[in-house]
């Protein structure tokens, strides 16, 4: 199938998300268990991700205007829709055309598929020098990164609807026991893919230790995907394992998607009870939600040694290069532009908008809160104009 784009106003996305709302109304008789993991993504090659299901087909580029590429996580969906609007308004020349995926997808486009791509945004910023400095260009030889902005933090929460099973039986003091009940199904994005899905993970592991039970990760996901996701406890560090293929057991209450945000169509037709989402993108789509406790949302800087308490391996062939290692830690949004960009000025333009006072309303108005202060890994190799607006991150 070749690839379309979504085109309203100047805004274009190729989401993998908006593929449910088709296919969510043409299968009725589907309950959403599990998508096939090549369904996915093709694990035992470098293949292009799934093409997903467009609405609409976009214009050409003007060719008076620059053609700039954006590529960002799921969660930013809306808030980038209208930063788009509001960046395009205020440079007209600059055509900006934006992707979103999973952060892990984002980042295979610039290094498996060597697309060329102007601004790169993950929703965990330890994505970029783990995935992006230690892959070399092909056709330059230098790293696809070398510096990336840390601007941006979340929250995650569980969303349902009031219709939801147990919906006025759940609260912020039961969640952890109405959850793994059988009967209802739970949506968390894949942890191959989304940094969601592995900080849901997390969230269990981390919840153990909260309440002193023991038994709550097992309870959560044991007996439910094909190929288990291992959990060892040591005395100071619990390590979980992401197999290479990840599906569920047909009939589990665990519904795996490939970005955070397809969950949010599942939810919304019925076939989700509950679903662990960002808070900004709980609150955009008017949901109902479960403030985590900050002990567990791992958004809250007075916890950031109790999140260092767990880590999340992924066990990738693909990743032949790279051991992906993602610590417990505050969540952090990246931002950077590959090194093989074609609009360099127009990336850092966009970026310095995204940034500066304008962008920062905008993303607030969107409950999707900028860190007070911006910090920069590798601050001499940032372009000289974003230099201003961030400071160094502190040496370890």
């Amino acid at each position: 199938m070749p690839t379309l784009f979504l085109k309203e106003g100047p805004l274009r996305f190729r989401i993998l998300s908006l593929c449910l709302l088709v296919l969510v109304a043409l299968a009725a008789g589907c309950q959403g268990d599990y998508i096939p993991t090549e369904t996915i993504s093709p694990m035992e090659t470098f293949s292009p991700m799934p093409t997903p299901v467009p609405t609409a087909v976009s214009t050409p580029t003007p060719a008076s205007k620059t053609p700039l590429v954006v590529f960002c996580a799921g969660s930013l969906i809306l808030p980038f829709d209208q930063l788009e609007k509001a960046f395009e308004s205020r440079y007209p020349e600059i055509d900006v055309q934006n992707e979103c995926h999973g952060s892990i997808q984002v980042i295979r486009h610039v290094t498996d598929l060597h697309e060329k791509i102007d601004v790169v945004v993950t929703a965990d910023a330890s994505l970029i020098p783990m995935l992006m400095y230690a892959t070399p260009d092909p056709e330059s030889g230098k790293p696809y990164a070398e510096w990336y902005i840390r601007f941006a933090t979340n929250k995650l929460g569980v969303a349902y609807q009031p219709q939801s099973k147990y919906a006025a039986e759940i609260n912020t003091e039961n969640w952890y026991t109405v959850l793994p009940r059988p009967d209802i199904k739970v949506g968390i994005a894949d942890p191959r893919f989304d940094p969601s899905g592995y900080r849901t993970l997390m969230v269990f592991s981390l919840a153990q230790e909260l309440y002193q039970n023991y038994s709550l990760y097992n309870q959560m996901f044991q007996g439910k995907f094909s190929t288990p996701i291992t959990y060892f406890a040591d005395d100071d560090l619990t390590t979980i394992t992401v197999p290479e293929i990840v599906e569920t057991k047909p009939g589990a209450s665990i519904v795996i998607r490939g970005a955070s945000i397809q969950l949010i169509a599942l939810l919304q037709s019925g076939d989700l009870d509950f679903a662990f989402e960002y808070e900004s993108v709980i609150q955009q789509h008017g949901l109902q939600m479960i403030h985590l406790p900050d002990a567990l949302n791992l958004g809250s800087v007075d916890f950031e040694d109790f999140y260092r308490q767990v880590q999340v391996n992924l066990d990738f062939r693909r990743f032949a290069s790279v051991k992906p290692e993602f610590k417990g830690e505050r969540i952090g949004y990246g931002v950077t532009i590959p090194s093989n960009a074609l609009h360099l000025e127009a990336a850092v333009q966009y970026i310095a908008y995204l940034l500066g006072p304008e962008g920062r309303a905008l993303m607030e108005a969107n409950y999707h809160p900028l860190f007070e202060t911006l910090l920069a890994n590798n601050f001499a190799a940032v372009p000289q104009a974003l230099q201003e607006l961030v400071a160094p991150e502190p040496q370890p």
